[in-house]
């Protein structure tokens, strides 16, 4: 499908720019330039996708929806299919976190969709079929929301409301968005379009620099680390593999579409699937700044019991993947 770009990135790394086969720094701008073009014009199509969904199921309608009706458990499921079609990382999930506890959502649905919204969402989506196919993008998906719907009801199971710092009750509901989704509701489908493109604009604007800093990680990686480097650290026969990569995941901070081609390095350089997966998970869902963010409306021992509990089903969700991948 996008064999093209691999000509037009042969033909400028190695006639363009002279730079002879096998070279590292040829294998690694090769890849710079491969991966940029794919992954920029996939995430332009899924996004725009994403837009045309999300513009007739407004982010109110659905808080609402939650909030009123007894679903019997079902709540989590659709919070963690909420965070799917929500272009967010960690730290801009935090908001809409919080508007949800203050629009009486329980807890634990609420930690569903903070869960799952950073770790499975269009971008993310887009970048696993280009970078790993199909059939293990399907497997990433079902366990990202299973991730996000099992965390969510071991953490409402906790009664954790008490945690919650005085300042959430103080949030007040943003009206704005309420008339945004009334007004979008009244809309033809040719008048969305132009406020679609705008969010598709906008969301690659704040998401390309990542893209570029995680390709251009990869692009190094793949060029100038030598085979089976990782191996030693974090190989199939090391059963503390996947527990390593996921702690170590944790001071840092990238979202998915910066960590994706990273993971796809890893891979390449003999890291099994589950681990690197697992590492991804870690960055993408557990960070430091998002800790910092939650401190606004989390106790240190609430934001403490979420991160454990996130972790211990993300290193249980590692092995699992190892296992099927």
């Amino acid at each position: 499908m996008f064999d093209w770009v691999q000509d037009i990135a042969d033909w400028l790394v190695y006639q363009v720019f002279g730079i002879n086969k096998g070279a590292h720094l040829g294998e690694a701008l090769n890849f710079f330039i491969y991966d940029s073009v794919k992954i920029l014009i996939l995430l332009t199509v899924v996004i725009f996708f994403m837009g045309i969904v999300n513009s007739y199921f407004p982010i109110d309608r659905v808080k609402n929806y939650l909030s009123r009706n007894k679903l019997y458990g079902l709540e989590y499921l659709m919070a963690s299919l909420f965070g799917v079609v929500t272009p967010f990382c960690s730290c801009s999930s935090v908001p809409l976190f919080i508007g949800f506890v203050r629009g009486g959502i329980p807890l634990g649905v609420t930690f569903a969709f903070l869960i799952t919204s950073p770790l499975v969402n269009e971008v993310a989506i887009g970048l696993f079929v280009g970078l790993f196919g199909l059939q293990t993008t399907i497997i990433y998906v079902v366990s990202g929301i299973l991730l996000g719907t099992i965390s969510g009801i071991i953490l409402q199971q906790l009664k954790l409301e008490r945690f919650l710092t005085t300042w959430v009750k103080e949030v007040l509901e943003n009206a704005q968005r309420e008339q945004d989704a009334f007004i979008a509701e009244k809309s033809t489908f040719k008048q969305r379009l132009p406020i679609i493109w705008a969010e598709v604009l906008q969301i690659l604007k704040g998401v390309i620099p990542y893209v570029l800093v995680g390709i251009a990680i990869g692009g190094l990686m793949h060029g100038y680390i030598p085979e089976g480097f990782f191996e030693q650290y974090m190989s199939k026969d090391n059963p503390l593999a996947v527990p390593i990569a996921t702690i170590l995941a944790v001071p840092m901070y990238m979202n998915a579409s910066g960590v994706l081609p990273v993971v796809q390095v890893l891979v390449v350089k003999g890291i099994p699937l589950g681990t690197a997966i697992a590492f991804m998970m870690g960055v993408v869902g557990l960070s430091l700044p998002e800790a910092m963010l939650l401190k606004k409306v989390m106790t240190l021992k609430l934001i403490g019991v979420f991160f454990g509990v996130v972790t211990l089903c993300i290193i249980i969700s590692g092995y699992l993947f190892n296992l099927i991948l």
